[in-house]
């Protein structure tokens, strides 16, 4: 589906003033598929008449619709399952190490999407239950789409999906078949909690995360989003704590508010010290 650089120019501005996203130049072919779906549900033939639509103040449902169109949901379970192996085998006992008073550990998956992520690391408590007994584990998943966090809250995940990243006896262990499709059993549902949030927004709670994962969300923001971004995740967690990235993100020529871990992939740790930048518009 052709799109005119005028058009393009319009849905590009009302993704970044609603997420804070950057709709690139080469992202562009991604307009027409995307849409489909509300080109079909709304009656509408073309880019043109969608962003004539657009100019309705009245049409605000339909705005809203083609945001949450054009937000890339990509997500599995263990993603980058080397990266994620690092939690049970180094970084969860590691602060497991420096909580033992107080035995809590605090989780926050931003830009959870469908909330895969935040199941996948409840997965791994479960597995270890032994070594969390007494132990007050919170996993928050938060997405800047409201209809991700309605499904991740659901917990019900088609054949497909579940077969995206686990082996049949972690789908025979943790999950339900249901007519509706796979269904997270409780024990690991008792781990996780989502809302939705913009992680450009202020910390979506006043106490500090000891880990946070952001992942392949970075990539959408141009360098001063991006680094206002930084700024919100380094408010969001402790000073010990750790930041997981994409395998393809790094902080490396972004931000000196974190630095690489020496050991560890994917892992950042906060640089003390570093103030936070001023705040930038409200997005939603």
């Amino acid at each position: 589906m052709e799109v005119t650089d005028a058009s393009h120019q319009i849905i590009a501005d009302l993704l970044a003033e609603r997420t804070g996203q950057h709709l690139t130049e080469s992202r562009r072919w991604r307009i027409g598929t995307a849409l489909s779906g509300v080109f079909r549900e709304h009656g509408i033939s073309n880019v043109d008449q969608l962003v004539c639509l657009l100019a309705d103040p009245n049409q605000a449902g339909l705005a809203q619709d083609v945001v949450e169109a054009l937000l890339n949901n990509e997500t599995y379970f263990f993603r980058d399952k080397p990266t994620f192996d690092q939690l049970p085998e180094d970084i969860l006992p590691h602060l497991a190490e420096l909580r033992k008073d107080q035995k809590r550990l605090s989780i926050w998956c931003a830009g959870c999407s469908t909330g895969q992520e935040a199941h996948s690391i409840a997965m791994q408590f479960v597995d270890q239950r032994d070594r969390w007994l007494g132990w007050n584990i919170d996993i928050l998943g938060s997405d800047i789409s409201h209809r991700a966090i309605t499904s991740a809250r659901g917990g019900i995940y088609s054949q497909f999906e579940v077969q995206r990243g686990l082996s049949v006896a972690q789908m025979l262990r943790h999950f339900d078949e249901t007519r509706s499709g796979w269904e997270v059993h409780d024990d690991v549902r008792r781990f996780t909690r989502f809302q939705q949030h913009n992680v450009l927004s202020d910390p979506p709670s006043r106490q500090p995360f000891d880990l946070i994962l952001c992942r392949n969300v970075l990539l959408y923001f141009n360098p001063q989003i991006r680094e206002h971004a930084f700024s919100r995740l380094q408010s969001a967690l402790a000073k010990d704590g750790f930041l997981m990235l994409g395998a393809g993100e790094t902080v490396v020529g972004q931000t000196d508010r974190f630095a690489p871990s020496t050991s560890r992939a994917s892992i950042y740790e906060p640089v003390a010290n570093k103030a936070s930048v001023a705040p930038l518009q409200a997005f939603g």
